[in-house]
């Protein structure tokens, strides 16, 4: 044993020796950072993947390390950041303008200052689906009904809710609602334990798909007369839903709802050089970044600068003047 030990020791000295000796084979410190994202099946987490390996890519350059965590979505993305639990997160547009304002969630809590916005991605559309036998063909119609608007903490609840009290519904009286994570509502609704859902996604979604392509007939049902809710909301915009992509879905040409945008945020306190490391990464590789998901296709550099409501991190504003997009 006694031996083992020496021999173990002599090892340990001689390979710091080694790396003393070599020069260049100390490794550089490395930095660690996390990005919260949201349920596996929807755009966040491959979103948040792909950033996460453009930038560990280049770890050797900026001495960085990414992780990427699948959380409960936008609500908990903001108040990790804010918590230091996380150092970066995607979050719906509204839920920024939200968090940033004190509103909704964070009225109590009041306006997060140290929030800070990096850059917009994709666009996300409020979807409901339901099933043809539910017999749900506007929105209307969920009077009575069992009805998923999404889990507490997640960007879609609100926007579901949203949707409700413009179409007229008081929704904790109305309707039967669930409030289950988005990935578990596919399968919810072709089991028939629920009958419609809504989900704030970027399409072509997983979820989306799997609810679209079971037994059950489903149906995309249109979101409209929204003026009111747009004017209240700066931050709503009009989208749609493209059934090309859901060929099993019982709908014949696109359908009309409101929506929101991805935005990719992050805290204060997160130096600068952290920042624009992250985000020089994403935007030397746009081209490559736009064929990760069907949904980037409508991507400018210009428009990821859109929908920003917190104020520009400096490490993001210093590489957008850099590349003349400021």
């Amino acid at each position: 044993m006694k031996n083992r030990f020496i021999l173990g020791i002599t090892v340990w000295f001689g390979a710091i020796m080694l790396m003393v000796l070599i020069p260049g084979s100390i490794p550089a410190k490395t930095t660690f950072i996390a990005i919260g994202t949201g349920g596996i099946t929807g755009v966040y987490y491959p979103t948040g993947g792909a950033i996460a390996k453009m930038v560990n890519q280049k770890r050797e350059v900026y001495g960085i390390r990414c992780t990427v965590e699948s959380t409960g979505g936008s609500v908990f993305n903001v108040n990790a950041i804010m918590a230091d639990d996380l150092d970066f997160g995607i979050v719906q547009s509204d839920r920024q303008y939200q968090a940033i304002h004190g509103l909704a969630e964070w009225k109590d809590k009041g306006p997060q200052k140290d929030l800070r916005a990096v850059f917009s991605i994709h666009p996300e559309s409020v979807t409901l689906c339901a099933s043809v036998n539910s017999g749900i063909k506007t929105i209307a119609d969920l009077k009575g009904k069992r009805v998923n608007i999404g889990n507490p903490g997640s960007g879609q609840r609100q926007n579901a809710i949203d949707a409700l009290e413009a179409a007229g519904f008081d929704w904790k009286t109305d309707l039967k609602t669930e409030g289950v994570k988005a990935a578990e509502a596919p399968g919810l609704l072709q089991d028939g334990r629920i009958d419609a859902f809504f989900y704030t996604v970027g399409h072509p979604s997983g979820a989306i798909k799997e609810a679209t392509a079971g037994t059950t007939k489903v149906r995309f049902v249109q979101i409209t007369e929204i003026d009111n809710l747009l004017e209240k909301h700066p931050y709503y915009a009009e989208s749609f839903v493209p059934v090309k992509l859901y060929p099993a879905a019982m709908n014949d040409k696109d359908v009309p709802t409101f929506g929101v945008k991805a935005t990719f945020v992050t805290s204060a306190k997160v130096p600068d050089s952290i920042v624009y490391a992250v985000t020089k990464a994403v935007f030397d590789n746009f081209e490559k970044f736009k064929k990760l998901h069907p949904a980037y296709e409508v991507l400018t550099k210009e428009r990821m600068l859109e929908g920003l409501s917190a104020p520009i991190h400096p490490g993001a504003m210093k590489y957008y003047r850099e590349a003349g997009l400021k």
